[in-house]
């Protein structure tokens, strides 16, 4: 007798794209959300309201921030010609002129330097490489944030890390003072159902989840059986893709990222010393 492959019914089980993947006692709705996440890159022309984008705000604001520091900031971009340029910069990516909003998160460290020029106090701790870490931190926390609560109401959302192409031209589109930096774009909307962007499956947690100490030697076998599974997605999908192929491609050289090695420089352009 033929004996049926165990199917995939549970959402943690999609996430690892493994029918073997143990399921979860407890479970909420929260989790649904967490678990369903994927990159959406094709958008309809439906609006976002302007009370949504601010309820994604709040969301945003909810999440932790260092110290209270509360340093990062949102430019939203509507405007279609602002949107093409944005795209422009981000290496022609159409789903950032699709979708009716894009929103810009920054590390700001403007808004306390104007607070301490007013009150007359010393800012020194901010020129250093920990506050700039800070800053991008909690703009990563905001945004993960407000893609949770955009993916609760029914959006869709993709990351455009490629603003880091060439932060001064976003720096000077957006008008950004000194001391803000663009971190990335996040693109919102509508998505497409046709677009049919299936959950993409992440590494084990044997390749990531490590107890009390660090150990890597463990890796290559949970990231060997990742490969093939994953591959068979790309497969089906008709996409001739390799994951080790394009990570390792990815960071092979600095032309592979498309600008970005000089974000140190543009870090100090835009204000920011990095002692």
């Amino acid at each position: 007798m033929t004996q049926t492959a165990p199917s995939i019914v549970h959402p943690v089980q999609h996430r690892y794209a493994d029918p073997t993947t143990s399921v979860p006692a407890q479970w909420n709705s929260v989790l649904d959300v967490l678990h369903a996440h994927k990159s959406v890159r094709r958008y309809l022309p439906d609006p976002v309201s302007p009370e949504t984008i601010q309820l994604l705000v709040s969301a945003a604001q909810s999440a932790a921030t260092s110290s209270n520091l509360q340093a990062w900031s949102v430019v939203e971009v509507r405007d279609p010609d602002r949107r093409a340029r944005l795209a422009e910069v981000a290496g022609g990516q159409a789903h950032i002129e699709q979708a009716p909003v894009l929103l810009v998160w920054v590390a700001d460290f403007a808004r306390l330097r104007q607070l301490a020029h007013d009150h007359h106090a010393p800012l020194d701790g901010a020129d250093y490489l920990e506050t700039s870490f800070v800053g991008v931190i909690d703009a990563a926390l905001a945004a993960q944030n407000a893609v949770l609560a955009a993916e609760s109401l029914g959006l869709g959302t993709v990351y455009i890390g490629a603003l880091r192409n060439d932060p001064e031209r976003v720096a000077a589109e957006l008008n950004l003072p000194a001391h803000v930096f663009p971190v990335f774009g996040l693109v919102v909307g509508h998505p497409d159902p046709t677009e049919g962007t299936r959950i993409k499956p992440r590494l084990p947690q044997a390749a990531v989840l490590h107890h009390e100490t660090y150990d890597l030697s463990s890796q290559r076998e949970p990231v060997a059986a990742y490969e093939h599974r994953i591959g068979e997605i790309y497969t089906e999908q008709g996409l001739p893709y390799s994951w080790t192929e394009r990570v390792l491609a990815r960071l092979a050289s600095k032309e592979a990222l498309y600008g970005r090695h000089r974000l140190r420089e543009s870090l100090i352009a835009l204000g920011f010393r990095l002692r």
